[in-house]
């Protein structure tokens, strides 16, 4: 059976988290520059991700989030009944990434002073700016052999590493705190308590036509499922899965 897969933030913070794990999965792939537009998804990101390092202190609520993690893993040391060995490896995978991340720069930071980066970002926001009267440098960079475009993109990435090793983690812990369990939404409404979560995650069968409207925060939260066709709420009982994770 075909199923949809979202998540649904409850609080600011994750909803940033998750922002930014999209924009590095889409560096990650248009850094191959795979066709002749690639560079537009890459630079595209790379900018947005600079635009919420300028916004929110990523590095520091992302470290405290960490360590967060980092007490409840402690907290099961020597407890009857848990796998040590598996305790022991995920500390180290904390406390590994809670260390690089320590002493990383500050998120963005060799990006900003880059001087081809910042010539061409100034521009690149401008509807349809990435032209090569708005931007020669860019368009000299694209007739650059493929292995030095993709050295350089191996240099820009290099340095949000540490944000990407801590944040993958994050969110995977995060994930796995919650199980997957079916609920069905009569007439098409489904409201729940969150008891302090971080993350909604739904699987939808497809077969139903309709997708989630979610609102709510770290304690309840509400679904109504919309039809797909019409854009109107569904009155039809929706069956689906959902995995609460704090």
């Amino acid at each position: 059976m075909t199923t949809h897969y979202f998540e649904h933030p409850l609080n600011e913070k994750t909803r940033i988290y998750l922002r930014v794990e999209a924009l590095l999965s889409q560096l990650r792939l248009a850094a191959e520059f795979s066709d002749d537009m690639q560079h537009l998804v890459f630079y595209r990101s790379l900018f947005d991700l600079l635009e919420i390092f300028e916004q929110i202190q990523l590095k520091s609520e992302l470290a405290k989030d960490i360590e967060k993690q980092r007490l409840t893993y402690r907290a099961w040391l020597n407890v009857d009944g848990v796998d040590q060995d598996m305790l022991q490896g995920i500390l180290r995978e904390v406390d590994g990434a809670h260390s690089k991340l320590m002493s990383a720069e500050r998120f963005g930071q060799s990006l900003k002073e880059d001087r081809f980066l910042s010539a061409i970002r100034q521009r690149f926001n401008l509807p349809g700016g990435s032209c090569c009267f708005d931007l020669p440098a860019l368009h000299h960079w694209l007739h650059l052999p493929s292995d030095r475009k993709q050295a350089d993109a191996a240099q820009w990435l290099d340095s949000l590493m540490p944000l990407a090793d801590a944040l993958t983690l994050w969110l995977k812990l995060t994930r796995e705190t919650g199980h997957f369990r079916n609920h069905t939404a009569q007439a098409g409404f489904y409201q729940s308590d969150a008891d302090e979560a971080n993350i909604l995650r739904l699987e939808i069968p497809m077969q139903f036509g309709v997708y989630p409207m979610i609102s709510g925060h770290k304690n309840r939260f509400a679904i109504k499922f919309i039809e797909f066709g019409s854009g109107q709420a569904s009155t039809a009982n929706v069956e689906f899965n959902l995995a609460v994770c704090s």
